[in-house]
C-alpha cells in the first residue's frame, strides 16, 4: 500500500508539471502572437520617401576657368662666370646668396698682377714693332732713291752710247771708245736691276714690320681685355642666386660663381594637355593671348598676381606631352623664380550652358530630372567642361527644371522623392511635390494636415518601438501646431519599412 500511495502521488505531480509547461507554452504563444498583430498589422504598407536636395538648371553665360600647375621663371638669367683664372682678391659689398646688385655694380675681383704684367709686356712689344716699322719705313725711302740714282746713270750711259755712235758714223770716234760706252749702259741697267730688288726687299720688310706691329696691337689689347675681365661686373639689375665663389679662392676659367636673376620680369610656365589648349585656339589657329592669375599658398595666405598669356613652346619635347605655354606676369610682388604656383586660365565664354554640381551627373552623363509628384525621371545632358566640383552643361533640353544635386544609390528613375531647395533660389517653388509645405520663417518647423498628423500618432501609439518616456514625448511634439521636419520623416521612414 505503501509503494502504490509514493506512486500515485508521484504520478499526479508529473502530471501537474507537465499542465503547468503546457500552461507557460500556451501563454508564451499568445504572448508572441499578440506582440506579431501588434507591429505587423497596425498600419498598411507604404510607399518610402526620400529627401533630395535639388537644384535649377539655369541657363547664362559663363566663362570656364581652365586650371593648371606651373613654375615661376624670370626671362633674364645671366651666369656669372669668370673669364680669366686666378685668384679672388675681393668681392662686392652685395655679393652674397640673394644680394640685390645694380647694374654695372663690381661683384668679383680676381688677381690681376700677371695680367698688368701681360699688358706692359704687350706695350713694349707694341714699341719694339712700331719702331722697327719706322726703320724699315726709312730703309725703303734711301732704296728708293738708289733706284732712282741708278736709273739716271742708265739714261747717262745711254747718251753717252748714242755720243760715241755719232762720233764713229762721222769717223772722229774709234769702235773701242764705242764699246767701252756700251759697256758702261749695261753696268748701269745691271745697277738698276740690283736696287729695284732691293727696293722689292725693303717693302717685304715694311709689310713685315707692319704685320708685328698689328700683332703687337692685338696681343695688347687681348692683355687689356683680359685685365678688364679679372673685375666682374653686374650686367642688369638684379638678384644673385648659387652664389660659390669666396675671398681667396682660385677658380679657373668660365667657372660658375653666381646666376644672376632679374625678379622684375617674372613669367609663368605650365603645361597643358592637347585637349585644354585646344580650348585656347581661335577660328585661325592661333593661341589667345588670355588673362590668368597665378596663385601661390604661402602659409594660408594665397599670393596672388596676374598677366596673360605670351607665347608657346616651339616644340612638344623629348618624351613630354600636350604643350608649354608662358605667361608673363604684371607687378608679382611676393614671387621668386622656382616657385610652384597654381595657374588658372580665362577660357573664351560660353553662351547657354547651366552650372550643376559634378555629384549630379553620373559616369555616363545622366542627371536625374524631378517630375510632377516629385517622381524622378533619367536624362543625358550634354557635358561642356569639367571643372573641379562643377559641371558645365548645354541647358537646351532641361532650361528651367530641376534635378537631383547628389546622385545615391537609393535614387533613380521612378523613385519619388521630397525636394530640398536652397532656400535663396527665388525660383524655388513647391512644384513636383504635392505634400510638401510651403515654405515658412522657421525652415525645421512644418505644419501638418488633420489625416496626416493622424496616422503619424496613430503609429506611434500602436508601436512597440519607442520606449514609453519617448512615446509620450513625441506624442506631445506631433500634437503641436508646428512639427519639425526631421522628426516626421524619421517615423515616416519607420511607417515605409
Amino acid at each position: 500500500m505503501r509503494f502504490l500511495r509514493r506512486s500515485l502521488t508521484g504520478l499526479f505531480l508529473a502530471s501537474l508539471t507537465v499542465a503547468a509547461l503546457a500552461m507557460a507554452a500556451y501563454v508564451v504563444r499568445d504572448a508572441v502572437e499578440a506582440r506579431l498583430a501588434q507591429d505587423g498589422g497596425a498600419m498598411p504598407n507604404r510607399e518610402r520617401v526620400y529627401t533630395a536636395d535639388v537644384v535649377r538648371v539655369v541657363p547664362e553665360t559663363v566663362t570656364p576657368v581652365l586650371e593648371a600647375f606651373g613654375e615661376v621663371v624670370s626671362r633674364r638669367n645671366l651666369e656669372i662666370r669668370s673669364a680669366v683664372g686666378g685668384t679672388v682678391v675681393e668681392l662686392g659689398e652685395n655679393f652674397v646668396e640673394g644680394g640685390r646688385v645694380q647694374s654695372g655694380q663690381m661683384l668679383v675681383r680676381i688677381d690681376a698682377t700677371d695680367l698688368e704684367d701681360a699688358v706692359s709686356l704687350g706695350r713694349a712689344d707694341l714699341s719694339d714693332a712700331e719702331a722697327e716699322l719706322a726703320n724699315a719705313e726709312a730703309v725703303l725711302t734711301l732704296e728708293r732713291d738708289d733706284l732712282t740714282s741708278a736709273r739716271r746713270q742708265v739714261e747717262l750711259r745711254n747718251a753717252a752710247v748714242q755720243r760715241q755712235q755719232d762720233l764713229l758714223d762721222r769717223g772722229v770716234g774709234t769702235a773701242a771708245d764705242l764699246e767701252t760706252a756700251t759697256l758702261s749702259a749695261a753696268s748701269a741697267e745691271q745697277a738698276v736691276l740690283a736696287a729695284r730688288a732691293t727696293v722689292n726687299a725693303a717693302e717685304a720688310r715694311v709689310a713685315s714690320a707692319g704685320t708685328a706691329m698689328e700683332r703687337a696691337r692685338i696681343a695688347l689689347a687681348e692683355a687689356e681685355r683680359n685685365l678688364s675681365d679679372a673685375t666682374i661686373t653686374a650686367d642688369f639689375s638684379g638678384a644673385l642666386a648659387d652664389v660659390a665663389a669666396i675671398e681667396g679662392r682660385l677658380v679657373t676659367a668660365n667657372e660658375q660663381l653666381a646666376t644672376l636673376v632679374d625678379p622684375e620680369t617674372l613669367e609663368a610656365s605650365f603645361r597643358l594637355s592637347t585637349a585644354q589648349y585646344a580650348r585656347l585656339l581661335d577660328e585661325a589657329g592661333d593661341l589667345v593671348l588670355a588673362d590668368v592669375s597665378v596663385s601661390l599658398d604661402v602659409a594660408g595666405v594665397d599670393l596672388i598676381a596676374t598677366g596673360r598669356i605670351a607665347r608657346e613652346s616651339a616644340a612638344v619635347g623629348e618624351g613630354q606631352t600636350g604643350r608649354l605655354i608662358f605667361a608673363r606676369l604684371d607687378q608679382a610682388v611676393g614671387f621668386r623664380p622656382g616657385d610652384f604656383v597654381t595657374v588658372r586660365i580665362l577660357e573664351p565664354a560660353l553662351d547657354n550652358v547651366a552650372r550643376i554640381p559634378a555629384a549630379a551627373v553620373s559616369g555616363t552623363d545622366e542627371v536625374l530630372v524631378v517630375e510632377q509628384g516629385g517622381r524622378l525621371s533619367e536624362a543625358s545632358v550634354d557635358v561642356v567642361r569639367r571643372q573641379g566640383e562643377t559641371v558645365l552643361i548645354a541647358a537646351d533640353t532641361l532650361a528651367g527644371r530641376e534635378i537631383v544635386a547628389e546622385r545615391a544609390p537609393t535614387l533613380g528613375a521612378g523613385i519619388r522623392i521630397r525636394p530640398n531647395r536652397d532656400p535663396s533660389d527665388p525660383a524655388a517653388g513647391n512644384a513636383g511635390d504635392e505634400n510638401a509645405e510651403a515654405p515658412r520663417d522657421n525652415p525645421n518647423l512644418i505644419t501638418l494636415d488633420d489625416e496626416r498628423r493622424a496616422k503619424l500618432i496613430a503609429f506611434v501609439e500602436g508601436s512597440a518601438r519607442f520606449p514609453m518616456r519617448a512615446k509620450e514625448r513625441i506624442l506631445t511634439t506631433l500634437r503641436q501646431p508646428e512639427v519639425p521636419a526631421q522628426m516626421v520623416e524619421r517615423i515616416e521612414s519607420n511607417m515605409g519599412s
